[in-house]
């Protein structure tokens, strides 16, 4: 089990701009193909206009899978078109639970 953290700053000011259109045309597209959204969340201490979002997987070919089949979804692409202009950067990191640790995912997957 591995879990990908993305980190996206907004332009200065802009990440009420993308939550709103991360909600109205993104999330039930990540969602239905993604699976299990471990965490949504905007930063308040430390660097300002993130968005740090949180997805599960079994490993990584289940994250390449999910991922292409994302990107090959034209509601998706139609979404990351009018989202990519309020970005500054992004970044991506894959985390493995510590050995003494067990995640507990809603609905009982892992």
């Amino acid at each position: 089990m591995l879990v990908e953290q993305r980190i996206y700053t907004t332009l200065p000011g802009k990440w009420r701009d993308y939550l709103a259109l991360y909600e109205a045309e993104g999330l039930e597209t990540q969602k239905r193909i993604l699976g299990r959204m471990v965490g949504y969340y905007t930063t308040e201490i430390g660097g300002l206009n993130q968005i740090v979002h949180m997805w599960a997987y079994t490993d990584l070919v289940e994250r390449e899978q999910r991922r292409s089949t994302l990107i090959a979804d034209e509601s998706f692409r139609a979404y990351v078109k009018k989202m990519l202009p309020l970005l500054q950067s992004q970044e991506s990191r894959i985390l493995k639970p510590a050995s003494f640790f067990t995640p507990q995912w809603q609905g009982g997957e892992a």
